[in-house]
């Protein structure tokens, strides 16, 4: 097993999404095959607009030829182990690259960093990760010993990673994943309800709005920023309710068992559209739009 770094472009010609699978051809088929069982950094080159460089986390589960076309494979990802980085890390640092396996002997940028797939080192893994999930705010415990002192008792089901030097273990709970899906929620939303159009910021400059799982974790739905959407307390228990949904372009769904359906549309924004995040890979997928739809909303 190796840690690995996997490019992905949002505007990629490949069939990848990055919490469920990752498509490459043959050529990569030995690298990847070595990450089952171990963790892969999500990568953004810097040509892609408004890059987020790397991005995210995910455990490779299995290899798999592709269904599809000829001469292509999946890494499917495990289940509920993707996560994106609350802090994006640039490719550059203040002391350059951070992935320092692209240098070559010379200290320059090699032609491994053009590689789709590439193994990475556990150090070059810890220090992105170490800047992804930055300690400036308390997202993950530090060691084994401060995770039993927070008593949390939910399933602990993502990632443990060692430092060369003391061999730290890090283990995000539920607790801390759903600090992180706010955080990424919030920042794709402006801290503003997708539905009513407010952004409301109390006393204590804390947002007034939730970052709201479009398919629930307990329904399998992945802690990914395009499965979410930022809700104000009203909006948020009528998307849970199926009092309200959303189209694939996003119109706003009023269920005909609502009591009040002119009070409901008097607090949707005008367009009687969700508002949209700038980024387009943020915006909510279909996928899980339609999970809520079929599962949640009372037609």
């Amino acid at each position: 097993m190796a840690f690995g770094v996997f490019i992905h472009r949002s505007d990629s010609i490949y069939d990848d999404s990055p919490a469920e699978r990752y498509q490459f051809p043959s050529q990569y088929l030995h690298r990847v095959e070595a990450c089952v069982g171990d963790w892969v950094i999500y990568y953004e080159p810097s040509k892609v607009a408004d890059t987020r460089g790397c991005f995210a986390i995910a455990r490779v589960q299995q290899v798999i030829p592709d269904p599809g076309p000829a001469g292509m494979y999946l890494a499917v990802i495990e289940p509920g182990s993707y996560l994106d980085f609350a802090n994006p890390v640039a490719f550059n640092g203040s002391n350059g690259p951070v992935e320092r396996g692209i240098l070559n002997e010379q200290g320059r940028i090699s032609g491994r960093a053009q590689s789709a797939v590439r193994p990475v080192s556990h150090e070059d893994f810890d220090r992105i990760c170490e800047l992804g999930f930055a300690e400036n705010v308390p997202l993950l415990p530090r060691r084994d010993d401060d995770v039993r002192s927070l008593d949390l008792n939910e399933e602990q089901a993502l990632f443990r990673f060692d430092q060369q030097r003391d061999r730290v273990s890090l283990t995000v709970s539920r607790i801390l994943r759903d600090r992180i899906f706010r955080r990424i929620v919030l920042r794709a939303y402006d801290e503003r309800c997708a539905i009513t159009g407010l952004k409301l910021i109390n006393g204590m400059g804390r947002a007034e709005v939730a970052a709201a799982h479009i398919r629930p974790v307990e329904a399998n739905g992945p802690d990914i920023v395009s499965n979410g959407i930022a809700l104000s307390g009203t909006a948020h228990w009528m998307f849970d309710r199926g009092l309200i949904s959303l189209a694939d372009d996003l119109e706003i769904l009023i269920s005909r068992q609502t009591n009040d359906p002119e009070s409901v549309r008097s607090i949707v924004n005008k367009t009687g559209h969700a508002l949209e995040p700038r980024r387009l890979s943020d915006r909510p997928h279909p996928h899980f739009l339609k999970w809520h739809r079929d599962n949640c909303f009372k037609q």
